[in-house]
Parts: C-alpha cells; structure tokens; sequence
C-alpha cells in the first residue's frame, strides 16, 4: 500500500517514519521541505493544484499528515495548522484517485475541562491560544472535507526526540547542566498542572493503524492518565541521578465560573478518554512515563 507521508521530520513525524517504514507493506513517500524529502514541497505556500499533481504522480491510498506548527505567530500558526490543511483536503480533493486522509490534531483543541474528568470525543472544543484555535481549524477543515478521513487527538507525547523547547526538553538540559557544574537546584516552570503523557513511539503506532482501518472522526490518542506535571518532572530528575532540589515557580489555581478548572488562559487538567481508540484502531499505550522520561535523560546525557 502506498503512503505520502507529511511533516516526516517533526517530533511525533520522525517516529511515524521510522514505524512505516519498518512495515513491510507499506510503500512510504516523504513530501516536505527539506533536502531528505523524496518531494520537496511547501504546504504552507504550495498551491492545492501542483499539491494534486505530485499525488496524480504518487498515487498513494493514505496520506498522512503529521506536518504543523506548535510554536510562532498567530499568523505563522495559521499558515501551518490551517490553510496547510486546506491544502492537503483540496488537492486530495483535486486528484484523480482520492486517497485516504489520517491528520494529526492536538489536545490542545479541547481546552479546559473540569479536574477529574475524562475527555471523550465528543466533548465541545473550547481551546485557549492560537495554536489551540489552529489546529481545531485544521481538524474541522479535515472532517468537512468529505473525504475519507480520520483525525487523531494526540495528548501530552513525550519521549525520544522531544522538542528543546518543551517541558521536558529544558529540564533535562538544565539537568545535564546541574550535574556538569555541580549545582545545587535546578529551576522549573510551575508544574502544578495535570497531562495526559503518551509516549511517541506509541503514537506512531497508533498513526500506522489508523492508516489501515477503516476509522472515520476523531480518536483521541493518549495515556488515559491525568498525571502532576511535577511528578513526571520528578522522574525525570532521578533517570538523571541528579540529587539536589527541584525549585519550581508555584502559582495558585483561580476558580472558573464552571466550578473551578483553570487560570485565565491555562488548561490544568488533561486526561483522554481513549475507549475509541481501543475499539476501532484496536490500540492502547504500551510504553510506561518511566521509560518515556529515561530515554529523554539518556538522550540528552548521550549528546555530545
């Protein structure tokens, strides 16, 4: 089966490579922007028509869309979440044999939700920000299509590969440093907030089954866990060894006018409900936080 893989060179895109590639068969083409990418094409400034022409050339029966925006200008989100999107649904549109569409959307669209709670599918989408705006566009742009398309929900990932500029990304660099010097403490960002963590590789899993069902909608992709952000930050100091204090920037929770979910402009509880994803990609978290956040640290202390 021939896949067009987008965003190949992303977080959670490096990994969905290496899990379709690893497929025996599945026949994988790379479109993106970089030199590595059998297509080199831009989706944010590519027009739909010469898009549809390089999938008339391909021919492939899925497209997966791993490409997008976590961090920039509102205008620079848009482009990459939304009219990227656009793109993407009116050349599979345009083409001669319209492929299946398996996209790649966020938590971030659902917003906040009350503490203790399990978001389901259906849940309204409230999100906070432009990224979350975003990729909610990109989700309704992808599910109004009419094509034969799937959008995953993925949560907090987390693994090898994390972004530098990511929750644990910093950490594990500030711990590498703390080590290094001989520092005392290490300074976080307040962890008080809870997340949904799924490994990436997991994820990538969960892309490559969603490529051969038959799964419309959306599926949320996930832990299935609200965990402390502070106590997965704490995993994450002792994969390192690292024996001093954590100081974190602590801040007080405001009540909402829905019983009390968040500050203005924060979301501080995130877990999925992922019984879809079980029913109908037959797909559930294998990989464990522990080991999530020792790969991070091993990474970071491995790099040179």
């Amino acid at each position: 089966m021939r896949v067009l893989l987008l965003g190949a060179d992303g977080f959670i895109g490096r990994r969905v490579a290496d899990r379709l590639f690893a497929d025996s068969e599945l026949q994988v083409t790379v479109l993106g922007r970089r030199d590595t990418a059998d297509i080199r094409f831009d989706l944010a400034a590519g027009s739909p028509g010469a898009l549809a022409r390089f999938l008339d050339a391909v021919m492939p029966r899925v497209v997966v869309n791993c490409a997008g925006a976590t961090y920039g200008s509102p205008r620079d989100l848009v482009r990459a979440n939304t009219q990227a999107v656009a793109t993407v649904c009116e050349a599979i549109r345009r083409s001669h044999d319209p492929a299946r569409l398996v996209h790649v959307g966020s938590a971030a669209e659902y917003g906040p939700v009350p503490i203790g709670t399990s978001t389901a599918e259906a849940s309204e989408p409230r999100p906070l920000g432009p990224y979350g705006v975003t990729k909610l566009a990109g989700t309704e742009l992808a599910l109004s299509s009419g094509l034969d398309a799937v959008v995953l929900r993925i949560f907090d990932a987390v693994g090898p590969g994390v972004p530098a500029g990511s929750l644990f990304g910093r950490l594990s660099e500030s711990l590498r440093r703390a080590l290094e010097r001989g520092e005392p403490q290490v300074r976080s960002a307040d962890l008080s907030a809870f997340r949904d963590f799924v490994d990436v590789r997991d994820v990538a899993r969960a892309v490559q089954a969603a490529a051969v069902s038959a799964a419309t909608g959306v599926i949320n992709i996930g832990g299935g866990n609200g965990v402390r952000m502070r106590d997965a930050a704490h995993l994450l100091v002792r994969a390192s060894g690292f024996d001093g204090r954590l100081m974190e920037e602590t801040r007080s929770p405001i009540p909402g006018a829905d019983g009390g979910t968040e500050r203005p402009g924060e979301v501080l509880w995130r877990q999925a409900d992922i019984r879809t994803a079980r029913e109908r990609l037959g797909w559930r978290p294998r990989v464990p936080l522990e080991e999530s956040l020792a790969d991070i640290w091993m990474e970071t202390a491995c790099r040179v």
